[in-house]
């Protein structure tokens, strides 16, 4: 008899949220356009898309920078509802399945964005100081967002 021992994963999730102050269709439309990604995170590099927000079923190829080299990434949005949620999600070789979940909730002043980024069955846990650039440049790309949608 033999067994399949099965693979090991480190699911990992990295959250942040910031107040914008713009309604949430205005947010919402902004950050689900995909062509709008380059404006605000740096890794992201160009989108092969319509320039518009990308709404439950659309698909979209990424080409994204990281620190050993360009990565291309194929997108399928498994949830829309706008203008509340919306969560895409990529299938890499290096770091198994990507998803993004964004949820936009109306608050005092404006908005509420808040952005997950997980990876559910990664290979291996991200090192400290992974988590620590994922977290910087998830701070900088909320604070992107933040002052060009409050410009607009």
């Amino acid at each position: 008899m033999s067994t399949t021992a099965a693979t090991a994963t480190s699911p990992f999730e990295i959250r942040h949220a910031v107040v914008i102050a713009a309604p949430p269709e205005t947010v919402f439309d902004y950050v689900t356009n995909p062509r709008s990604w380059p404006e605000w995170l740096p890794s992201s590099h160009a989108l092969d898309c319509d320039d518009r927000p990308m709404g439950f079923g659309d698909t979209f190829h990424e080409h994204w920078s990281t620190r050993t080299g360009p990565v291309d990434l194929d997108w399928l949005v498994i949830a829309c509802d706008r203008p509340t949620l919306w969560i895409g999600m990529a299938t890499t070789s290096f770091m198994g399945p990507v998803v993004v979940h964004y949820t936009f909730e109306a608050v005092a002043g404006g908005t509420r964005f808040t952005r997950i980024l997980r990876n559910p069955a990664r290979p291996k846990p991200p090192t400290p100081e992974m988590v620590e650039r994922m977290s910087a440049e998830a701070e900088l790309g909320l604070g992107n967002i933040k002052k060009i949608v409050e410009r607009r």
